[in-house]
């Protein structure tokens, strides 16, 4: 395990409080072996500082979006799978203290899960510690913004492929499948061509800067052409 200073010199600050720093990389585990503190607290702090972080960077930078749209791109954008990217960028791993049952459990691979929560301790410590939350924003939008930026594009594309399925599989198992059928135009402004089968037959077709986006294109054609 290295040393808790790389990861303030990986983030930029240095904490005045290093066992607050420690407590945030804490697992339960360790911390029941060790009768210490874990991260569960501050990852408790961490997810309402980085709901409203996000939240207020959202309500301030795109103002074309609806209540409904924001709250879909806020969720998007700070889910456990982009906090888990955050976690890897930083190499929150290494910094990590387990106990010996999830160092047995989880191998040579920590938890996606773990390291998330890590990130949301991590940021609640780091606004106590600093007491600056224009500090932590900057760590937060920085590492967040652009996945706000994609799921703002993309809101409300999600649904598509979900509610097409609840829609087939009504009245039984269905086999869903999305083909790429075209690709058009040079390499950095390609459309893609998709169609959308279900157990054989070809429902729908739809097009998109993207294949995901030609693919949810495709659904939101099947799901109108079920309404008819």
């Amino acid at each position: 395990m290295k040393e808790l200073s790389e990861f303030e010199d990986k983030i930029g600050y240095v904490f005045k409080d290093k066992n607050l720093l420690k407590t945030a990389f804490t697992h339960t585990s360790y911390a029941y072996e060790h009768k210490v503190e874990s991260y569960e607290r501050l990852e408790f702090l961490g997810d309402s500082i980085l709901e409203f972080i996000s939240s207020n960077y959202l309500f301030e930078n795109y103002k074309e979006l609806s209540e409904g749209e924001m709250t879909k791109v806020r969720a998007a954008a700070v889910c456990e799978k982009n906090l888990y990217k955050i976690a890897i960028k930083h190499g929150f791993s290494d910094f990590l203290f387990l106990g010996k049952s999830e160092k047995s459990a989880s191998a040579n691979t920590i938890k996606r899960a773990i390291q998330a929560d890590v990130v949301e301790a991590v940021i609640a410590a780091m606004l106590l510690d600093s007491n600056d939350i224009e500090l932590v924003k900057k760590f937060v939008i920085d590492n967040i913004k652009d996945d706000i930026e994609y799921s703002s594009k993309h809101v409300g594309f999600e649904d598509y492929k979900t509610i097409l399925q609840e829609k087939l599989q009504i009245n039984g198992v269905a086999e869903i499948k999305y083909v790429i059928i075209n690709e058009e135009g040079p390499d950095h402004c390609k459309t893609f061509t998709a169609r959308v089968e279900c157990n054989g037959k070809p429902l729908a077709t739809g097009s998109g800067k993207s294949k995901k986006i030609a693919e949810m294109a495709a659904a939101k054609v099947a799901i109108e052409s079920l309404k008819e």
